[in-house]
């Protein structure tokens, strides 16, 4: 709404001159982030008592009843649709809606946002834990954004890109460009699924995915903005992607709205983002990824849910599967550590640490090539 005032409004002859603020990413970057944590804020506890009310209660799984204390069961779930409203309010206040980048992002804030919400109903409705949504009904549906957003990208005429740098990926670290030609489009499914699933995974413990997703987020928008830039692009040496800065708009919104979960969501919680936000952040995540041509820095920048995920895969596919027996005490990886004896809040804070240390890691391969 404000990039359009900026349009329609701004004259620099005129007294109307100071809308050109809203022309300027910094400018509607800061705003969105602060809508984003105030919209949270305001609308927090308004949610939590609607979810009370409608009984959106977590069930814990027998599974975690040993290191899972009684007093969270009970707790609303499903205040992911607090992330996502606090995530679309500032993107449509202060984004450019026209922007085919934000377009895609508002989808993949929808559709991913959508399978969370059936897996959570699901769940509650079953009033077990593990119930919800099979793997496989998931997967499918991720499966199925990712084919259409390969099919967007890859096609001259809805690409976001440039034709010259369509399949174009960047490797953290090193300066040469990679060509995947036709592989790009299984890649992105690969992607999408792969870090959806991962963020999902780490949703487990009070505060522990929504820190790491809002930094991974800031670290995006970073990239974003430079590479959005044919000045700081060209500078870095990075191949620049006309209208991607308009990313930077969107993830400090996450980011924003990360925080602003937060306060909720922080030990003991009152919240449960539930798989409706972590689906959501997810999505998202893996998409930006994709539009900043910055796949693999999530391996530095997600690194805690990179060890999530494969902590699970390898609980799951190797040790059960192949070996008959554990590997780790519990997976996902933060349940080891807690089985092991160490309390919830320092288990979470010490992997907001780690992601924090991460996210400089990350920064670093902008110049560090």
């Amino acid at each position: 709404m404000s990039y359009y005032l900026y349009e329609l409004l701004y004259d620099p002859e005129t007294t109307l001159s100071f809308f050109r603020l809203f022309g300027y990413l910094s400018f509607r970057s800061i705003f969105a982030f602060a809508t984003a944590f105030f919209v949270s804020i305001i609308f927090g506890k308004k949610i939590i008592k609607y979810l009370l009310k409608r009984g959106l209660r977590e069930h814990s799984r027998e599974f975690y009843k040993e290191i899972a204390p009684v007093a969270k069961r009970g707790t609303p779930t499903m205040g992911g649709l607090l992330i996502i409203i606090s995530i679309l309010v500032p993107v449509l206040m202060w984004c450019n809606l026209e922007n085919r980048f934000i377009q895609l992002l508002i989808a993949a804030l929808f559709w991913f946002g959508t399978i969370g919400f059936i897996d959570d109903y699901l769940k509650i409705k079953s009033a077990r834990g593990d119930g919800g949504m099979s793997r496989t009904h998931k997967l499918i549906l991720q499966i199925a954004f990712g084919i259409v957003l390969g099919i967007l990208v890859l096609n001259k005429s809805t690409s976001p890109f440039p034709e010259s740098i369509i399949n174009h990926i960047n490797i953290p670290f090193f300066k040469g460009i990679v060509t995947m030609s036709w592989l790009y489009f299984f890649f992105i499914i690969f992607v999408v699924t792969s870090i959806s699933n991962a963020v999902n995974f780490a949703d487990g413990l009070d505060g522990l995915a929504v820190v790491p997703a809002s930094v991974v987020a800031a670290v995006y928008g970073v990239f974003a903005y430079i590479l959005g830039r044919v000045d700081y692009s060209s500078y870095l040496l990075f191949e620049h992607i006309p209208n991607c800065g308009e990313i930077t708009v969107f993830c400090a919104a996450v980011a924003g709205a990360g925080l602003g979960f937060l306060w909720y969501n922080t030990y003991p919680a009152q919240i449960f983002m539930g798989d409706v936000g972590s689906q959501a952040l997810g999505g998202v995540l893996a998409v930006t990824a994709i539009l900043v041509k910055q796949e693999f820095l999530f391996l530095i920048a997600g690194g805690i849910f990179l060890a999530e995920a494969l902590s699970v895969l390898i609980q799951d596919r190797i040790g059960i599967a192949k070996i008959g027996k554990r590997i780790f005490f519990r997976a996902p990886l933060h349940h080891t550590f807690q089985y092991r004896g160490t309390a919830e809040p320092a288990v979470v804070v010490r992997f907001w640490i780690i992601s924090i240390l991460l996210a400089l890691a990350s920064l670093a391969t902008l110049k560090i090539r």
